[in-house]
């Protein structure tokens, strides 16, 4: 079953992207993402010498702090630092730089993820892989959307929010197709449900996901072009 859209975007359109590097002068990096009315800032600080207890000294550590548009952290903005926090570790290489802290301060998933990645690319800080999130709706009449606005977000009963690695080739050197001895070019990163979903529901979510972060990906390495290692920027 389709769906008309206020918008008149069809199910598994995105609103339109933007995207911009470099923008906060005392960060080490930072990046602003946009898609449609939605935008999000992230800076990174670091890496700076030394981690916090229970982090492993000989590895490099990731901080996330998340700042909510007004009032104070809560229980959710919490769970939304650890998600982020995961997430980041697993696409950064972290053995490079240890005993350091790398803060990233952030609001507002999923395009928290596409602008923190743009932001440690900016930072200069080792990646394994860029990552691209995207979110997918499920209403009760069984359609699902992509990229829901907040007006659609409001009738919906679940919500999946997925994040896609990114080619490999944009951020490793040439020849390098491994980290670690495991490929990085499928898969799946994080994947976080809310609401009510049934199993079908999210295998429809997931595949629409994987088909729209194709475009994702493509729009991310065009938008950090600049940044990334030689012309492996340029790679499919």
């Amino acid at each position: 079953m389709e769906v008309d859209r206020a918008d008149g975007r069809n199910p598994n359109q995105l609103r339109p992207l933007a995207c911009s590097c470099s923008i906060l002068h005392r960060a080490h990096g930072s990046a602003s993402w946009s898609q449609g009315d939605t935008k999000v800032l992230a800076a990174v600080y670091g890496p700076k010498a030394g981690t916090k207890k229970n982090e492993n000294p000989e590895k490099a550590s990731i901080e996330v702090i998340w700042k909510p548009r007004t009032g104070q952290i809560g229980k959710p903005e919490k769970e939304y630092e650890i998600i982020l926090k995961r997430t980041l570790q697993s696409i950064c290489i972290l053995t490079i730089n240890p005993n350091t802290t790398t803060s990233v301060i952030i609001q507002l998933l999923p395009c928290a993820i596409n602008a923190a990645c743009a932001a440690l690319v900016d930072a200069g800080i080792p990646m394994k892989h860029l990552a691209v999130a995207i979110c997918c709706c499920s209403a009760e009449s069984g359609y699902c959307i992509l990229d829901p606005t907040k007006l659609e977000e409001q009738k919906m009963k679940g919500f999946a929010y997925l994040v896609f690695p990114n080619s490999i080739l944009s951020v490793l050197p040439e020849g390098s197709s491994l980290v670690q001895g495991e490929p990085m070019e499928h898969g799946i990163i994080t994947s976080v449900t809310h609401g009510a979903m049934s199993v079908d529901d999210y295998f429809h979510c997931l595949e629409r996901g994987r088909a729209a972060s194709a475009k994702l990906s493509d729009f991310l390495r065009r938008s950090l072009q600049s940044k990334l290692p030689g012309d492996l920027s340029k790679a499919e």
